[in-house]
């Protein structure tokens, strides 16, 4: 198939042309595959649906979808998305200032990911989040690591019980909290 061919002007008309010359009975991988293919080439890589969106597109015309390939796929695609926007490597959470910045890059990711409505992408980064949050409570917990990092670790867990409940009111309420006596004797 050579990306010159395609007349489509839209992605949702692409993504059908593509499946009608594949001329197959039923979709999984392989195709959704060439599809994306095609897609990067003629939109380019920005323009990327998850493969769980194109089969949708491409079942609603009526193709038959072969679940098991489709979850599969669409699953090993949206780790490769979510670990090329962010890495646990870029994340740090080993001091107060760099759990604040860290709490930020993930914001970030979150308001884009409930923007396009990637619901997967979200909870993937939810148990990215909480498996930092369980971290936390471990040096908050463990008596071989000095006070103060202790009571940081404490709080750095508590930040991110904050986000991970109610992300809209985490910045304001890390304001307040920065405020609070407590966290001031914290720092001081």
């Amino acid at each position: 198939m050579k990306a010159n061919r395609w007349r489509a002007r839209t992605k949702h008309d692409l993504i059908f042309e593509v499946w009608e010359a594949l001329d197959c009975e039923s979709v999984g991988a392989r195709e959704l595959k060439q599809i994306q293919k095609v897609i990067r080439q003629k939109f380019g890589a920005g323009s990327m649906d998850s493969p769980a969106s194109i089969a949708r597109t491409v079942a609603d015309e009526g193709a038959v979808l072969r679940h098991p390939e489709v979850l599969s796929l669409d699953t090993e695609w949206r780790e490769r998305e979510l670990s090329a926007l962010i890495s646990p490597d870029e994340l740090n959470f080993s001091g107060l200032a760099e759990a604040s910045a860290s709490i930020k890059k993930l914001e970030t990711l979150r308001r884009k990911f409930k923007q396009n409505s990637e619901q997967q992408q979200l909870g993937r980064l939810s148990e990215m989040t909480l498996k930092f949050k369980q971290d936390a409570l471990g040096w908050a917990r463990s008596k071989t690591v000095e006070r103060q990092k202790r009571l940081e670790a404490k709080e750095i867990a508590q930040w991110l019980t904050v986000w991970l409940q109610s992300p809209d009111i985490f910045e304001d309420w890390l304001t307040l909290r920065q405020r609070s006596p407590e966290f001031i004797q914290l720092t001081s």
